[in-house]
C-alpha cells in the first residue's frame, strides 16, 4: 500500500521524474550512532600548540598562511576549547556556532575546516536522522561529528627535537653511581658500629640504637 506524501514533488505529465532530491541531506551522511573518543584537556592544549608549530613550519615567504591558516587556527581553537566535551570527546557544533565562537564568518570557518582536514588535523562525519512528518518518512540533516587526530598523523609536521643533555656538573645532570666496593665498606662499618653500640651495657640508649641498626641492616640483607 503506497502512502501519498505531499512534501515530495510529483512529476508533471510528459516531463519525467522530478530532479529534486526527496530529502535535502548530504549523500554521504550516516544514520548510525557516532562514537567519540575522550580527550583530556591537557592533551587538547598540547594539540593546539602542535597546530601552531605546524603553521609556523609550513609558512613560506611572501605567503600569509601556512598549511592551516589563521581561519584554521581560530576554528581549531573554538573546537578544542569552546565545544569539546573532554570526558566523552563529544564534538558536534554547527558551522554557525563555530563562527560565533571564533569571531569569524561562516565562510571563513568552512575554509579553515577544509585546510584542517587537508593537513590531517581534523576530520568529520556528516550525519542525518530519521523522522516522520505527516506519516511520511524523511531524513533531517544534523551537525557534523568532528574529531581531532593525533599530531603523528598530520601531514608535513615535524615534532620538536629532544632537548640536549645537561653539561656535567650542572643542575639536572645525573649524579655519579656509587662504587659497589665503597658501598660494601660503608655497610660493614655501619654493622660494626651497631654491634659496638649494642654491646654497651651501661648506656641504654646506645644499646637500643645498636639493636635498631642490626634490625635495619638485617632487613636490607
Amino acid at each position: 500500500m503506497s502512502t501519498f506524501c505531499p512534501s515530495l514533488p510529483l512529476p508533471l505529465p510528459g516531463l519525467g521524474v522530478a530532479s529534486r532530491a526527496p530529502w535535502p541531506v548530504w549523500r554521504d551522511s550516516t544514520r548510525k550512532e557516532v562514537r567519540f573518543q575522550p580527550l583530556p584537556k591537557r592533551q587538547a592544549v598540547k594539540l593546539y600548540h602542535h597546530a601552531r608549530r605546524l603553521e609556523r613550519q609550513t609558512r613560506v615567504r611572501n605567503r600569509q598562511d601556512g598549511a592551516i591558516g589563521r581561519n584554521g587556527l581560530l576554528a581549531l581553537h573554538a573546537l578544542l576549547f569552546d565545544f569539546m566535551h573532554y570526558a566523552s570527546g563529544r564534538l558536534d557544533p554547527s558551522i554557525k556556532a563555530i563562527a560565533r565562537a571564533a569571531n569569524i564568518s561562516e565562510s571563513s570557518v568552512k575554509r579553515g575546516l577544509v585546510k584542517l582536514r587537508a593537513a590531517g588535523v581534523v576530520t568529520w562525519l556528516r550525519r542525518c536522522a530519521e523522522d516522520w512528518i505527516g506519516g511520511c518518512f524523511v531524513l533531517r540533516q544534523q551537525t557534523n561529528a568532528y574529531g581531532v587526530l593525533p599530531a603523528s598523523q598530520w601531514r608535513g609536521y615535524a615534532p620538536p627535537a629532544a632537548p640536549p643533555a645537561p653539561f656535567a656538573g650542572t643542575w639536572g645532570d645525573c649524579p655519579p653511581l656509587p662504587d659497589p666496593l665503597t658501598s660494601a665498606c660503608q655497610e660493614a662499618s655501619v654493622t660494626a658500629m651497631a654491634m659496638a653500640l649494642g654491646s654497651d651495657s651501661h648506656d641504654g640508649l646506645a644499646a637500643a640504637l645498636g639493636r635498631l641498626g642490626r634490625v635495619v641492616m638485617g632487613a636490607k640483607a
